[in-house]
């Protein structure tokens, strides 16, 4: 290899591992955030005089182990009885609409305003499940929820009160998982999410940023999804979308950190992708969607890098796989180079893509109040799996960047509450796809790198090596090994 090959090679490296530097950086811009604008609580405003009428929405397609878990759960909202209106969207296919029906008209019987919404195709998916529900809404507010959400009865009656100020166009909850401790992927998720919630949502709400509804455990101003443009299914993830088209129509949005909503979380791997790539795509598509409109706003600059920031995010992942494509060239060229090399530049381009993120993650779990020698034991598996996932979200990445929105497939969920339950034998069930077996050689790829550099003594790759074995390694075997003691479930079983 000639010199000027081997020098692009090294600067492309270091190149693109200074930008996963400065995406890992961004987290700390993230805290600093947090903790400088922690004192902006605002009191709960007092409760209306008059309820609003409220439409709670419930978007379902083919979830027959937990539809009725949600129904019963929405039925059970503390809030006038006369104010609520309960629309079941169901777009399944399955025996799941059989299921919705009976218990809607149970619950009818019993007094309840709810009504059973089946289409006959699944045009526009959720989003068009969404804007069908509309026309038909009596609520000048629109609570949604998925449909392995819980709301606690008292979700209206803490959340309804901050419309009060006309200014505001949505109200956003906190997720809480249902199966946190189910297995390490689902610690890992909890703690993903953690973050997302408690971290960014909140610096980027308090400091007046913008923050987008995460599609459920959240409340609309109708006024604010009409304002907008309302529900369109351009993208995969059209609650980032509409909340984007919002705020820069003006609205206002909410994040309540205390309102906490209980859902489950994906317990195969396959989905768990499966429901990445979908929010990876999705957040691409936007971007291609909105990026323009967000340059031109009449908006503070710190609020337009933070959207620029927020909407990009994803294209991180592309860079991670030019990166462990790089690392075992860019090893060979520097055998025996000067180590002080790897001190003043390598060290600190890992510790702002790697150490920078570990210190995010673990401030969210002491925002938790859950920070303690089990939960830093983790982090290095956090780490991993954000890196195991490069494959699954650099495909999605791609297909973003794409025209064709392609399918909203939903992420399936078994009814799994706590830490026991089965699933392998239930319906739903996503097959692994080509990406695990292109993680499964990047995994043998990163024994080759380690073992080299344990033969030319190159001690501080070490731990930076170990991260992306152990992420591929973890991605690859969830993927292609079969679920091990999860019982086995008659479809319908549980419903």
């Amino acid at each position: 290899m000639n010199e000027l090959t081997s020098d692009a090679i090294l600067a492309i490296y270091y190149l693109v591992l200074g930008v996963l530097a400065l995406y890992g950086a961004h987290r700390l811009v993230l805290l600093a955030l947090y903790y400088r604008t922690r004192h902006l609580h605002s009191l709960t405003p007092p409760e209306p005089a008059e309820w609003p009428r409220v439409t709670v929405q419930l978007p379902l397609f083919n979830e027959l182990y937990v539809a009725k878990r949600l129904i019963d759960a929405v039925g059970a909202l503390d809030y006038p009885a006369d104010r609520l209106q309960i629309q079941v969207l169901d777009d399944s296919t399955d025996e799941t609409r059989e299921i919705v029906a009976r218990h809607v008209r149970s619950l009818r019987d019993r007094g309840v305003d709810i009504e059973h919404l089946h289409r006959v195709d699944r045009t526009g998916y959720k989003a068009g499940a969404l804007a069908a529900g509309v026309p038909r809404a009596s609520g000048s507010l629109l609570a949604v929820f998925d449909a392995d959400f819980v709301p606690p009865p008292d979700f209206l009656k803490r959340t309804v009160p901050w419309f009060r100020d006309p200014e505001i166009g949505m109200v956003q909850a906190c997720w809480e998982h249902l199966n946190r401790d189910y297995s390490l992927l689902t610690r890992i998720q909890a703690i993903f999410l953690d973050a997302h919630f408690l971290i960014e949502h909140a610096a980027r709400n308090r400091s007046g940023r913008f923050f987008n509804f995460n599609g459920t455990a959240g409340v609309w101003r109708l006024e604010a999804i009409l304002d907008a443009g309302g529900w369109q299914h351009d993208t995969l993830t059209e609650d980032l979308d509409l909340s984007y088209r919002a705020q820069l129509a003006g609205w206002k949005f909410r994040f309540l950190p205390d309102v906490k909503v209980p859902a489950e979380l994906p317990v195969d791997v396959n989905a768990f992708k499966r429901q990445q790539y979908r929010w990876a795509k999705g957040s691409i598509q936007t971007a291609r969607k909105l990026l323009l409109p967000v340059l031109r706003a009449r908006i503070p600059w710190p609020a337009k890098t933070e959207a620029i920031i927020h909407l990009t995010n994803n294209l991180a992942y592309l860079l991670m796989i030019g990166l462990s494509l790089l690392i075992f060239p860019a090893m060979i060229l520097r055998i025996g180079s000067d180590p002080s090399l790897m001190l003043y530049i390598d060290l600190p381009l890992f510790l702002g893509a790697t150490v920078a993120v570990l210190i995010y993650y673990s401030v969210s779990q002491h925002v938790r109040g859950e920070f303690d020698m089990a939960c830093l034991r983790r982090l290095p598996a956090v780490m991993g799996l954000g890196i195991g996932l490069a494959v699954n979200n650099s495909r999605a990445v791609v297909a973003g960047l794409r025209r064709q929105v392609g399918a909203f497939e939903r992420t399936p969920k078994y009814r799994i509450e706590g830490s026991d339950g089965g699933w392998s034998g239930k319906r739903y069930r996503v097959a692994r796809d080509l990406s695990a077996w292109i993680e499964g050689a990047f995994a043998l790829y990163f024994i080759g790198c380690l073992v080299t550099a344990v033969w030319f003594e190159m001690w501080p790759s070490l731990p930076f090596l170990y991260l992306f074995l152990t992420g591929y390694c973890y991605m690859f075997v969830l993927a292609v090994t079969p679920a091990s003691g999860a019982r086995a479930v008659e479809p319908g079983a549980e419903t």
